[in-house]
């Protein structure tokens, strides 16, 4: 479509239409992704089961997260022999302890099984009781791309391309929720390799093009834009093979449904949920001081993120959610302060979103916490061993965090070595150290999240890791 003057200037709205139709358009048209009619009841429902996928940018080090080890025995002096160095006195700022987090006892749910490394901060760390940490899962790589396309689908992409649907995806696709929108990736790719649109995810880079695709305007009514145009006068040419191939279930057909279900998301004002600097609504008041959000400037930080995500859960407005939380991970360079800082400000972020799904009722009873599975994870881990110039370079052997629904609760399964992190072995069966037995692979971290609400995950060609299924 050529771009004129009076298409910039004049037309905001059509062109706000535009791109808010192409949320809903199918891969033959713009790119777009189309998504499952939702119930016609007057009144959202949170979905019964919800699920958060939540990824730490670059690589983390789980020294500082969930695999760390006692600096009072893993020294500078035994560096050469342990080929781990844990550096915890090395951040030198309060804000984090210099040894690994023991959380305090919650009460009612037992003494904590479960260490934390100083990044994580006793915020998250006071959750423990819904949490079971995988250590020593061998991620095969030590590419970004690789790693991070192996977490989102459980399946090793061949050479960086990835292979097979998200596991969002393939929720989705199985349990088909009556929400408006299924599932969002927020700053996060998303696949869909055997399912219909409905399954396919609303990609957005920020909370501002969540907002857009969900406003509505004057020229999503008056449905004139030149696309539709274009179908009308393209439906009035003779029909040839091609054109019935497009007509018939391709362009027209996918162009008509996907307006369809803009105008029923439109007609919902379901954008007003997120707009959290609005300043006379006390509802917007309560998450900005649950996520200390500020009333103006961007908020396009962990915390808003954290609170995007709580939202569209609590709202009904999505049941399955991929988030981008933090990032600045990749430190090759630099001081351990750093990587530390920027793990912060995602666990005080997670903890934020914990807080909030365990404090809020779920309509099927319980809290929404006992309705939502977390996974946490990242692309791979960084090396045991500090560097020449004072961070940490990529290594293959990481974790991950389940929180939630479907998991048992305070405990670790599986370790990695005490030479060099390495990647342990177990019988997965029992999650009992054998020398003889397997590793842990991101698959099974995929497979123990579908089988945790008892759906089909033969689709990972793996088992569940049982002894964490609830």
């Amino acid at each position: 479509m050529k771009k004129n003057n009076r298409d910039e200037n004049v037309l905001p709205e059509r062109r706000t239409f535009l791109k808010a139709a192409a949320g809903f358009m199918g891969s033959t048209l713009l790119g777009g992704i189309p998504f499952r009619a939702f119930a016609q009841a007057a009144e959202l429902a949170p979905a019964d089961r919800c699920f958060v996928f939540v990824y730490f940018s670059g690589g983390w080090d789980q020294l500082l997260a969930f695999d760390p080890r006692d600096p009072d025995e893993f020294t500078a002096d035994r560096a050469s022999e342990t080929k781990i160095l844990p550096g915890y006195n090395l951040i030198n700022d309060s804000r984090f302890s210099t040894r690994p987090i023991l959380p305090a006892e919650r009460s009612g749910a037992g003494r904590p099984n479960i260490d934390f490394g100083p990044a994580v901060g006793e915020r998250l760390a006071s959750h423990y009781d819904l949490m079971t940490v995988v250590r020593g899962i061998n991620m095969n790589t030590l590419g970004h791309e690789v790693g991070y396309r192996y977490f989102l689908t459980g399946k090793l992409p061949i050479g960086s391309a990835a292979r097979g649907s998200s596991t969002a995806t393939e929720i989705v696709g199985q349990m088909k929720p009556r929400v408006p929108i299924a599932s969002i990736s927020y700053n996060v790719e998303s696949y869909n390799d055997r399912y219909g649109g409905y399954a396919n995810a609303l990609r957005v880079s920020r909370r501002d093009d969540l907002l857009l695709t969900l406003r509505p305007s004057a020229a999503s009514q008056q449905l004139d834009s030149e696309i539709e145009k274009q179908l009308v006068d393209f439906r009035g040419q003779p029909i040839n093979c091609e054109q019935a191939a497009y007509g018939t279930r391709g362009v027209g057909t996918t162009y008509s449904n996907s307006r369809d279900q803009m105008q029923q998301v439109l007609s919902q004002g379901l954008e007003k949920a997120f707009q959290f600097q609005d300043t006379t609504n006390p509802e917007m008041e309560a998450v900005r001081t649950r996520y200390g959000l500020a009333t103006t400037g961007s908020i396009d930080n962990e915390a808003g993120r954290a609170a995007t995500v709580a939202t569209a859960l609590k709202k009904g407005i999505a049941q399955c959610v991929t988030i981008n939380l933090t990032g600045g991970l990749d430190t090759h360079f630099g001081t351990q302060l750093t990587h530390a800082s920027n793990q912060r400000r995602g666990f005080d972020a997670l903890a934020s979103l914990v807080d909030d799904l365990r404090a809020s009722p779920h309509p099927s009873g319980g809290n929404f916490m006992d309705h939502t599975t977390i996974m946490v994870f990242s692309e791979f881990a960084r090396t045991p061993l500090i560097n020449a110039s004072g961070g940490r370079d990529h290594h293959l052997c990481s974790s991950a965090l389940l929180m939630g629904a479907g998991i048992k609760h305070n405990q670790v399964f599986g370790k990695s070595g005490d030479i060099g992190m390495s990647p342990g072995t177990f019988d997965l069966r029992t999650g009992a150290a054998d020398p003889n037995g397997s590793n842990i692979f991101p698959e099974h971290i995929i497979a123990t999240v579908l089988a945790s609400a008892g759906l089909d995950y033969s689709i990972t060609r793996v088992d569940p890791l049982r002894p964490i299924l609830a």
